[in-house]
């Protein structure tokens, strides 16, 4: 078993909420840490936090996760799709930290190759990972793009999944600031962008932390 096994929640560009984690949790080459998407979009600095997540690889076994906003992104830079509806729930926010001049090949390679290592879920022995939710009628491996990815809680929270492992996701953003535990399910999408804070878990001790993108800190 690894020595920690840590989810962290919804980051959006909030760089120094994710650097005040990162400094407090020290995550070693024998933890494993498990980014649950959405890096991008809404808050300040998107590119930073993408070269930080770049680092961590370096750091600690990072196992990052596909969001929504990541799949709208791409969907825009790579598929020629159109661009409204990326700009409108947080896009321009990322051109900005990218110093877009027009040309949508703004990723540099080092995000492009960060990009195309994101996954759809992580399996651990206790635990699975999504970014939005899941069909608890469907295996992980049959699971569709919608319920992984675009699912919102506020629409239900299935039942346990009949794997028997519990599910951490993010997505559905908590505005109390407060991770949400339905026992079977923990959603860990805090608020960090709309001035909640951003989240980790180390589920094996059930310890937490959370930091502010103003720098503060919020220990368990």
């Amino acid at each position: 078993m690894s020595e920690r096994l840590i989810a962290i929640g919804d980051i959006h560009g909030c760089r120094v909420a994710l650097e005040t984690l990162l400094d407090e949790i020290q995550p070693g080459h024998d933890d494993i840490v498990v980014a649950l998407g959405d890096y991008v979009d809404r808050g300040p600095d998107s590119r930073g936090v993408i070269d930080r997540l770049i680092e961590l690889e370096q750091q600690t076994e990072f196992i990052p996760l596909m969001g929504n906003h990541e799949e709208m992104m791409l969907r825009v830079v790579r598929e020629s799709e159109p661009h409204h509806a990326w700009l409108r729930y947080g896009g321009v926010e990322t051109l900005d930290s990218y110093q877009f001049d027009g040309d949508l090949r703004f990723l540099p390679p080092a995000h492009e190759l960060f990009f195309d290592s994101l996954r759809d879920y992580y399996e651990s022995d206790d635990f699975f990972f999504t970014h939005a939710c899941y069909d608890p009628a469907l295996p992980l491996q049959l699971q569709t793009p919608e319920m992984l990815r675009w699912y919102s809680l506020a629409e239900g929270v299935p039942p346990p999944h009949p794997n028997g492992k519990t599910a951490v996701v993010g997505h559905t953003a908590q505005r109390n600031g407060e991770i949400f535990d339905a026992g079977h399910l923990m959603c860990i999408d805090t608020f960090c962008f709309g001035g909640g804070w951003l989240t980790a878990v180390d589920l094996h001790a059930r310890e937490f932390w959370q930091a502010s993108e103003e720098g503060r800190l919020r220990a368990s």
